[in-house]
């Protein structure tokens, strides 16, 4: 199993010369033009999406997951790789949104999201975020996989089945609810600004807990209440943040995490692998530049 694929994704827009019947260019590469058809009935129904998608994945996983020939696995990586940077670029072309333009002047969104990029880096690294979550997991694996005296007999094999489901349930649980696109995901879900992403990230979790379901089993389909809890509450923070962020802090947030994406998405194509761990304070810096600008124009 290719497990540094997953690691950071589990676990995820927007010119204008006129068009024909009067719409412009620009009005039909709005982000929102293409996420209509995934605006949510109800907030949190992203991590709803997600959850069953974990459990479908686990459960297909632990009856015919180890069937699939590694190289169909990396194929379709691949292919959620390509819409992952397709995400990535509409998200990221915020950085011209009317409302962010408005609030800080034309010259000013560019370099917000590469000052928001920069001292989210710099934090990031000096406090290890990317090597921290690492050691996190790396500490897990250690813990489940230390070897203990075996006996014969079932009492030895009840505790290798205990093993192997704490193993898989954390393993999974790691997998899926620590990257940007839990973060961000979940926010956009919380914010109202569609499930795109979360729809994305359910489609890798499901074929992430397919993969590891075949080897760990009931543990993984279990890390299904995992996603739950951790994106309904960043779902939850994204509806009070709704209620107070301004349209133009939203969309230099965006902006921000588009690029945040492009990083997965490079990731997952084998291109080059960016520690987007450490870029994620940059989502925190994002709207605070903004309203720093702001209140210095």
């Amino acid at each position: 199993m290719a497990r540094p694929l997953v690691v950071w994704i589990a676990g995820v827009a927007p010119i204008d010369s006129a068009g024909p019947r009067g719409r412009s260019v620009a009005h039909r590469l709005r982000p929102d033009a293409y996420s209509a058809p995934m605006n949510a009935a109800f907030p949190g129904l992203g991590t709803v999406v997600n959850v069953v998608a974990v459990v479908l994945g686990a459960t297909l996983g632990m009856m015919i997951g180890n069937r699939l020939p590694e190289r169909t696995r990396s194929i379709v990586t691949d292919c959620l790789g390509l819409t992952t940077l397709l995400m990535a670029l509409l998200s990221a072309w915020e950085v011209t949104s009317a409302s962010l333009t408005d609030a800080v002047g034309s010259g000013a969104p560019m370099l917000i999201v590469l000052g928001s990029l920069l001292l989210g880096a710099i934090l990031g690294s000096a406090l290890h975020i990317e090597r921290r979550l690492e050691g996190l997991a790396g500490a897990v694996q250690r813990r489940v996989h230390r070897s203990t005296p075996a006996a014969d007999g079932d009492g030895a094999q009840a505790h290798a089945e205990r093993e192997r489901f704490i193993e898989g349930w954390l393993t999974a649980s790691l997998l899926f609810c620590v990257g940007p696109l839990t973060i961000l995901g979940s926010l956009n879900d919380g914010l109202g600004r569609g499930i795109d992403q979360l729809a994305l990230k359910s489609v890798l979790d499901g074929f992430a807990a397919l993969a590891f379901a075949s080897t760990f089993g009931i543990g993984v389909l279990l890390s299904a209440v995992s996603v739950a809890v951790v994106q309904g509450a960043l779902t939850i923070v994204g509806v009070l943040l709704g209620s107070v962020l301004p349209e133009a802090h939203i969309a230099a947030l965006t902006a921000t995490g588009g690029l945040l994406l492009v990083a997965i998405a490079l990731r997952l194509l084998r291109i080059r692998e960016i520690p987007v761990g450490d870029l994620l304070p940059a989502l925190v810096v994002a709207p605070l530049l903004t309203q720093l600008v702001v209140a210095l124009r």
